[in-house]
């Protein structure tokens, strides 16, 4: 074979290679190519959907195609994880997950997926305090009034929760054992149909995030007594820990993050989570999650796998002391 053959043959070897180069790179620069769908597994309304669209609204920008929130409610907020578990793992389906998903694990005898194996995390979105709540019929001015009421009418006052084995319905269990004290548990589908309730005075009292319950404190139809985490809330900074009001140690709130199918590419969820974070971390987000309560978090996908595995060990024992448990 003469110099320029070899030369040919070297040369369109070096072209099929690069082609090879490029035809990957592009598969992997090619997504989003579609709609993206985040999945909420609580009713509109909520904190999860709050936030789910508040994020979506900003993402849609930085991937240059529409964010779509769609909200599948029940079970807890199993049916929405469920169903993310189960889909495709391209990145075109998301879940807005939270730490009810942690304490779930527990709650749920038949779960048909593993939070921690099914999903991949993405980011923490943000921390959000819960709050405790009395319609204002109800004569107690502060926790220690209220536990006076309920314990001289043991499991007559009622509290609300978005349902059996969410993280409300364990600051509540926690909040009877911490206050020694009877309350029964009504368990709804999510937030919005809670808040109606409770401001129709169908039941005594919520641990809601802040984020549904704010503009109805605000307004003066619904009394905070104690925010449920060991700081208070930049939001009520006039209403006191449940700790400051007499229950030691009591720390609980709840996170809302965002997750994948197990098994979505790499490059994919690195994209997602650069793109997450710088809007989470943006001045404009930040105010956002300031007028709702919350705040904004944005970490990595190692250190929201961390939270989610002490969060699932440490609502395993709450779970058990407080003897939830569902088929």
């Amino acid at each position: 074979m003469t110099m320029h053959g070899i030369h040919k043959r070297a040369f369109l070897g070096m072209m099929a290679l690069s082609a090879v180069a490029l035809t990957s790179g592009a598969a992997a620069q090619a997504w989003p190519t579609r709609p993206v769908s985040i999945i909420v597994p609580f009713p509109a309304g909520g904190t999860t959907d709050v936030l789910a669209r508040a994020l979506g609204q900003e993402l849609s920008k930085s991937l240059g195609q529409p964010v779509i929130v769609e909200n599948k409610p029940g079970a807890g907020a199993t049916l929405g994880a469920d169903y993310v578990a189960k889909a495709k793992a391209d990145g075109y389906t998301l879940l807005m997950g939270a730490v009810h998903h942690t304490i779930a694990t527990s709650v749920y005898k038949k779960l048909g997926y593993d939070f921690e194996k099914d999903l991949a995390p993405i980011t923490t979105v943000a921390l959000v305090p819960n709050v405790l709540v009395v319609n204002p019929q109800v004569p107690a001015k502060t926790v220690q009034e209220l536990l006076a009421l309920a314990k001289a009418e043991p499991g007559k006052l009622t509290y609300g929760s978005n349902g059996t084995g969410t993280g409300q319905h364990l600051i509540g269990a926690q909040f009877e054992g911490m206050g020694g004290v009877q309350l029964l548990h009504v368990p709804y589908k999510g937030s919005g149909p809670l808040t109606t309730d409770l401001l129709g005075g169908q039941i005594t009292m919520s641990f809601d995030t802040i984020t549904p319950v704010l503009p109805h404190i605000k307004a003066g139809k619904l009394r905070a007594l104690a925010v449920t985490t060991a700081k208070r809330s930049v939001a009520l900074p006039d209403v006191p820990t449940l700790d400051e009001a007499g229950l030691k140690g009591f720390d609980m709130g709840t996170w809302f993050g965002m997750l994948a199918p197990a098994g979505t590419p790499k490059n994919v969820v690195a994209r997602l989570n650069a793109d997450m974070v710088k809007i989470i971390q943006s001045p404009e987000f930040r105010k956002k999650m300031d007028e709702i309560g919350a705040v904004a978090i944005g970490d990595t996908p190692d250190e929201m796998a961390r939270k989610i595995h002490d969060d699932t060990v440490r609502f395993a024992r709450l779970v058990k002391d407080a003897k939830v448990s569902l088929d």
